[in-house]
């Protein structure tokens, strides 16, 4: 099946142009299969292991598919072409004193509904982390570590299971931001400074590994949003610390400010982001359990199309 910007091919890859640099020949971020939410909780209720699962072919509920191996919330969401990857995260609330937070790096698998594993260690102790990813790479970058909010960019391989490396730094300390993955570069966009929110775009080169530019601003500063990613635009939605129902959008092929370019059905924050090859996605939030879709072709609102097993806040995304 041909699609704008790649070919679709059978198990969920989408192979769109671009030189995909350590990413393998011009992966795309995007699904074709499934979406998945993963981890989270909601105050002041304990966080939840759940990995659930949902249909981009067709709007329905998710399903519970799997454990993670931990409880976790504000960690990272990663996609190789045959896993979904979790980096990070907080314990449950309330929190001890170190926020609950760690390094783990877990594993699942896209082609069979099971548990997760832990498959290697972060280079620091972090939470409310941004994930993005390559067909053999996933990144983490920035966070909240129990010494403050940091600003390193962490990769670790696909084709092992093995521990991150930190191969380059965001502009400069940010949490609870949201990640972008064209085939050629990671975005890390918005988020929380030590001084107060941020409305800065960042963007790092999957090519090689280097610290990360400023390449244009959000509409607003902003944290707790969720990213998704079509071929050529990345997009934000929602977010606080009031919070927002926007959806914005920038530019992969120049460098640019993000615009408004749509609604959430609600102002809405702590939502997770979701990609498949035609839609963006935005699953759960603040007292929500709803699922959101929004078309990439057209700049218009999003539409309810399914629920989460329950109302579930700072959960991760991933799609297959």
């Amino acid at each position: 099946m041909q699609i704008s910007g790649g070919v679709v091919l059978s198990g969920g890859v989408n192979l769109a142009p671009g030189s995909g640099g350590s990413g393998g020949g011009g992966y795309s971020f995007q699904g074709s299969n499934y979406g998945y939410n993963t981890g989270g909780g909601n105050e002041p209720a304990n966080s939840i292991n759940v990995i659930q699962k949902f249909s981009f072919t067709s709007d329905s509920d998710a399903i519970n598919v799997g454990d993670l191996t931990r409880t976790t919330r504000y960690g990272a969401g990663q996609s190789s072409l045959s896993s979904g990857y979790l980096s990070g995260g907080a314990g449950s609330f309330p929190s001890p004193n170190d926020n609950g937070r760690t390094d783990t790096i877990e594993k699942f698998a896209f082609v069979s509904d099971s548990n997760a594993t832990d498959v290697g260690d972060l280079t620091l102790i972090r939470q409310g982390c941004s994930g993005q990813s390559t067909s053999s790479y996933g990144y983490t970058s920035g966070g909240a570590s129990p010494s403050g909010i940091i600003n390193s960019v962490d990769k670790f391989p696909f084709a092992t299971d093995s521990n991150a490396t930190d191969v380059g730094d965001l502009t400069q300390e940010s949490a609870y931001i949201s990640g972008q993955s064209s085939s050629d570069n990671g975005y890390a966009s918005g988020g929380q400074t030590s001084s107060g929110l941020t409305n800065i775009i960042n963007k790092f080169s999957f090519s090689s590994d280097s610290n990360a530019t400023d390449i244009g601003d959000l509409v607003e500063s902003l944290r707790d949003t969720s990213g998704q990613s079509s071929t050529s635009s990345g997009y934000i939605s929602g977010g606080g610390s009031t919070e927002v129902n926007i959806i914005q959008k920038f530019s992969f092929l120049s460098d640019s400010n993000a615009s408004d370019v749509a609604d959430l059905l609600a102002t809405e924050s702590k939502t997770a982001g979701q990609s498949s090859t035609s839609s963006g996605y935005v699953s759960g939030g603040l007292l929500s359990d709803v699922i959101q879709k929004f078309t990439f072709t057209s700049d218009t609102n999003s539409t309810d199309v399914g629920n989460l097993l329950a109302s579930t806040q700072t959960s991760a995304g991933q799609q297959y």
